[in-house]
Order: C-alpha cells, then structure tokens, then sequence
C-alpha cells in the first residue's frame, strides 16, 4: 500500500514545517490530491492517523481538496477534462492527450499551534 509512504512523507513535510515555525503542536493539515493520482483517500487517512501518533501532528484534522484531471486534446487543441487516465477526449473521442493536471499531490496548508 503506498498510501502509507505517502502518509510518512506527509509527516516529514509537517515535522519540517513545524519545527521551523517553533510549533507546539499541529492542528490541521490540508492536501490537494488530483483525481487521477491514483491515491486511495480513505486509505491514506487510516495511514496518516497511524503514522502521527506520538507526533507533533498526533491528533490533527486530515483535510483533502481534491483537485481535476485535465489534458490537452491534440485532436481538439483545447484543454479537456480528464476523469481516467486511459481516458478519451470526451468532446471528440480522440486518444492524443498528454496529461496536465490531476495527477499531484501537495501539502497545500498545516495549522499550527
């Protein structure tokens, strides 16, 4: 499951963050996870409250945004969105498309106390 590397990577942003703003302790911490990022949400929420216990972060909120799959349609020459990453172009049907969003996941904003 690499829901749980990426909740361990998680936590090393907020240590890092924490320790540099002199934090007592985290309340929140917000990601922006693209559609087509293949991350289980649910997965990676059981992780992270795994993960943080005994931590600054022990107890804080995971909130997730989640952010569009988009693609430029060569075919079209326009940006589409993107719901699947073997996805068709779905005004034209078209197979050309290069991936521009929906695929990051971000840190977006940690609360501190």
């Amino acid at each position: 499951m690499h829901e749980m590397a990426l909740a361990e990577s998680v936590l090393e942003i907020v240590r890092d963050t924490a320790r540099s703003q002199g934090a007592r302790a985290v309340r929140a911490v917000r990601l922006e996870i693209g559609r087509l990022a293949a991350v289980e949400v649910e997965a990676l929420q059981f992780c992270f409250d795994v993960v943080v216990k005994g931590s600054v972060a022990e107890g804080a909120r995971l909130e997730i945004d989640s952010a569009p799959g988009t693609a430029w349609c060569y075919r079209c020459a326009a940006s589409v969105p993107l719901e699947t990453l073997a996805g068709e172009c779905p005004r034209c049907g078209g197979a050309q498309l290069e991936l521009t969003g929906g695929t990051e996941m971000r840190v977006k904003e940690i609360e501190v106390e």
